[in-house]
């Protein structure tokens, strides 16, 4: 007797591998065994509705890795581990009536199929806490499928009980969105100051209960952010840096918080990861410690007692002020320096790339959140952006910390000028006409002013064409890897960075590969990318 006809395992880049399963059944029990058996190198696995994207630490793990994947047996499900939810529900959501009609039931036969169906989580994404819950075969909800309002509400207040497709779920904060909204509840579905945060984890079975009275909707703790004037653990009082004006924007970072892909939240850190690592050696602290990533200059900072820091990433130019207006000296780029006590650092708007980093000599000292200092915009965890006033202890090293010598610094994109990015096609390039996917590779595209950490949005140059896909329906959502190249409607590629969502929905035409991503992070509008294929 044959065995399972084997997966399908696509490349989402160098070091990832979307892997095509059988069905949502398969999907979670994959999910399952590489949660409890990860495989040599693996970093992450993110289950979707239809795919397990599984992240690995080389391109040489990942290639081991693809035989085991498309023929891994999981482990039988064992569904006396799964953790047991009750959220009690309100079922008067605004598409109750439209519910009715969509399915031909009456109200009090959904309410009673909602509240009578067990729920298993399935995987995570959209935004932290958010859990897409699928209908246990057999039960009462098992079969109902509902489509996405033909238009989105632009707020869905928090604890929404929401149905869209074949799931459920209960929006965790208020946020756009366009499920179905039948009910509302006032569980708190994330919390940072619980442990885990998240109320509803994959793999959990979830039972809505319908209770007549109102509740009123509780908000999680506000989550901590930097303060002016607090110190943690290991920092010096005197040692500090005081913002005078943030600039356009400036936030701290680190390494990031990988491996919450399953509660919906992303990696986050420094977009240009390579020079925030040059900053930190340069002052002799570790590599992913704290510092500041400031976007297109205007950043000024007071130094609280006499501090060693370095500028790196974009090339501000940066004034070294004491009490006069005039500047003492200008800072040099790429190389330590000392800003002593009451001494200003003053920076303008770079010549060239976008992001800028400082770092400071011990590391800055903000409260971490979920193991990490980064902030991350998309879905608003960590520290809060810096502001004027905004006081940033300072920690220590120990003895013998050296600081690094002065290094090179690469050239950076400039507005106008053409960036050559490498990329990996797929690992749904199948989705786009043949002429699309050579325009994606053979035209030039500029950066929109639209972009951000999340990502950089890419507009044809003149003459160009936007992408069109060569199948309609939509895209079932998936697990999204840092450099995807997302195509949207619209046909105009989306280059997803640090703050990316977990999973998404549109195809993914290609991926940058790692090494260019801290390139591809310091493209400021207006300039221009080429893509080349990877060999």
């Amino acid at each position: 007797m044959s065995g399972p006809e084997p997966r399908s395992v696509r490349w989402a880049g160098t070091r990832a591998l979307l892997v095509e399963c059988a069905g949502l059944p398969d999907v979670l029990a994959l999910h399952a065994h590489l949660a409890a058996h990860p495989r040599r190198g693996q970093l992450e696995a993110t289950g979707a509705a239809g795919t397990v994207l599984v992240t690995f630490e080389s391109v040489e793990r990942a290639r081991a890795a693809v035989g085991t994947l498309r023929e891994l047996t999981p482990d039988a499900a064992r569904d006396q581990d799964a953790r047991a939810v009750e959220i009690p529900v309100v079922y008067d959501g605004e598409d109750l009536a439209e519910l009715t009609h969509l399915t031909g039931r009456s109200g009090e036969e959904l309410i009673a199929a909602h509240s009578g169906t067990i729920w298993r989580a399935a995987f995570g994404g959209f935004a932290p806490g958010f859990a897409y819950l699928t209908p246990e075969p057999g039960s009462p909800w098992d079969g109902i499928d509902v489509p996405r309002r033909s238009s989105p509400r632009t707020a869905v207040p928090a604890g929404s009980v929401a149905v869209a497709g074949g799931f459920s779920a209960v929006y965790p904060s208020r946020s756009p969105g366009g499920w179905q909204l039948i009910g509302h509840t006032d569980a708190v579905l994330w919390d940072l100051h619980r442990d885990p945060p998240a109320l509803i984890r994959p793999g959990d079975l979830v039972r809505y209960t319908a209770i007549r009275e109102r509740v009123e909707i509780s908000s999680p703790p506000q989550t901590p952010h930097v303060p002016t004037t607090a110190t943690s653990a290991g920092a010096s009082v005197a040692a500090a840096l005081v913002v005078e004006d943030p600039g356009l924007q400036s936030l701290v970072q680190d390494r990031g918080r990988p491996g919450l892909a399953d509660l919906g939240v992303g990696a986050s850190g420094a977009a240009d990861s390579r020079s925030a690592a040059l900053a930190n050696r340069l002052v002799g602290n570790p590599s992913g410690a704290a510092l500041i990533e400031c976007t297109l200059g205007g950043l000024q900072v007071q130094a609280v007692g006499e501090q060693i820091v370095a500028l790196t990433g974009a090339p501000a130019a940066a004034a070294v002020v004491s009490a006069e207006e005039s500047p003492d000296q200008w800072a040099p780029h790429g190389e330590p320096f000392v800003l002593a006590d009451g001494q200003r650092l003053v920076l303008e708007v770079p010549a060239a790339g976008l992001r800028t980093y400082l770092a400071v000599r011990g590391g800055v000292e903000a409260a971490p959140v979920l193991g990490s200092r980064s902030t991350d915009v998309l879905s608003g965890i960590g520290p809060s952006p810096l502001m004027r006033g905004t006081r940033l202890p300072v920690g220590t090293l120990g003895e013998g910390a050296a600081v690094g010598h002065p290094e090179p610094m690469p050239d950076l994109p400039a507005a106008g000028e053409i960036t050559e990015l490498r990329v990996v096609l797929g690992p749904r390039e199948d989705w786009f006409t043949e002429r699309s996917r050579e325009a994606f590779v053979g035209q030039e595209w500029e950066v929109s002013s639209a972009s951000n950490r999340v990502g950089v949005r890419l507009i044809p140059v003149e003459g160009g064409t936007v992408l069109e896909r060569s199948r309609g329906g939509e895209l079932a959502s998936e697990g999204m890897v840092l450099g995807a190249l997302q195509v949207p409607p619209s046909g105009e590629p989306v280059l997803f960075l640090a703050d990316h969502p977990v999973t998404g929905g549109y195809p993914v035409i290609a991926v940058v590969v790692p090494e260019d991503l801290p390139l591809a992070a310091q493209l400021p509008p207006g300039a221009r990318v080429r893509f080349t294929p990877h060999r």
